[in-house]
């Protein structure tokens, strides 16, 4: 352990899963294998939407910065793993381990306000289809994504900023697989209470109010389903939001889980496995539904294809 002046500890170390070690190559193998497929697929998407004027639509324009929130957080954590995974462990500086935690909330915070943005937007959709081109018109659009990010930001650096002037005086062994914020405050040798305090007011409003938001929309949207008459008509409406609704439940489950519900009786290594879901599993398999689902990106994606071969 670094120290300057005998009491400031300049880097961390991050045990990651010590316990698997001996299977650690099978491991790394799974681990840089999905995290090749996430940045492919995720930069896929963005390339897709950007290139092919059929995607040209708000929720593929959402869909793209959600992609790009998707490989914010798995270049930003997933790398770190790797090399911890090869060698027992990882070493992080202290301004590098604050600055994973700030892209890393970076992400979390923008991907939560998108996920509620791209709610209205299937809300507007279904809902009110006849007026739904001139609400959610170009302008309206980039507002919304310009104020996801902007929040997304500033919070996230509010909270970095706050992080970055706690004292950390030792020890410096993090057991968990990157710069989280609560195994943070358990190293520092000040009192963190305030800084919970704040977080709790950031987080609520972000995580609770954003979820239940997305909830009330899709009652409206699954009781405009239901008044729908034909069987196909009903199945159209509804495979426009599956992907997304599949995507929500994933995300805020595992927030809800990590951060809301109370620690106690929860093992470390349990916590670490459910960081993986949003950390490396969300961002896989969210190119994955949303290809799926989507016969415009499948098409897409063939033509793109095509093109490339000839």
């Amino acid at each position: 352990m670094r120290v300057e002046n005998q009491t400031r500890v300049t880097e961390f170390l991050l045990l990651g899963f010590k316990d698997l070690q001996s299977l650690r190559i099978p491991v790394f193998c799974l681990f840089l294998g999905i995290y090749i497929m996430t940045l492919t697929g995720n930069l896929l998407i963005i390339v897709l939407v950007s290139t092919s004027y059929k995607l040209h639509s708000p929720m593929y324009f959402f869909l793209s910065h959600l992609s790009v929130t998707d490989i914010i957080i798995t270049a930003t954590i997933v790398p770190n793993i790797l090399h911890g995974i090869l060698e027992g462990g990882a070493t992080i500086y202290f301004n590098g381990c604050i600055t994973q935690f700030f892209f890393f909330a970076v992400s979390l915070t923008t991907e939560s306000f998108l996920l509620t943005v791209m709610s209205y937007d299937r809300y507007l959709a279904i809902c009110h289809p006849l007026r739904y081109t001139c609400i959610m018109d170009t302008r309206l659009q980039y507002h919304l994504v310009f104020w996801s990010w902007f929040f997304g930001f500033t919070i996230a650096l509010f909270i970095a900023t706050q992080l970055g002037m706690l004292q950390f005086c030792g020890p410096n062994v993090i057991d968990h697989v990157f710069c989280d914020f609560d195994p943070l405050l358990e190293l520092s040798c000040i009192d963190p209470s305030i800084l919970k305090l704040e977080d709790l007011v950031f987080t609520v409003p972000i995580i609770i109010l954003s979820f239940f938001f997305i909830i009330a929309t899709y009652v409206c949207i699954f009781l405009t389903i239901l008044r729908i008459p034909s069987t196909s008509g009903r199945q159209k409406a509804f495979s426009t939001c599956s992907s997304h609704l599949t995507v929500v439940f994933s995300f805020y489950g595992t927030l809800i889980i990590i951060y809301q519900v109370p620690s106690r009786g929860h093992s470390v290594n349990f916590k670490k496995l459910l960081s993986l879901l949003y950390i490396v599993v969300t961002p896989f398999f969210n190119p994955i539904i949303y290809s799926l689902r989507s016969q415009e990106i499948r098409a897409a994606f063939r033509k793109l294809v095509s093109m490339k071969t000839r």
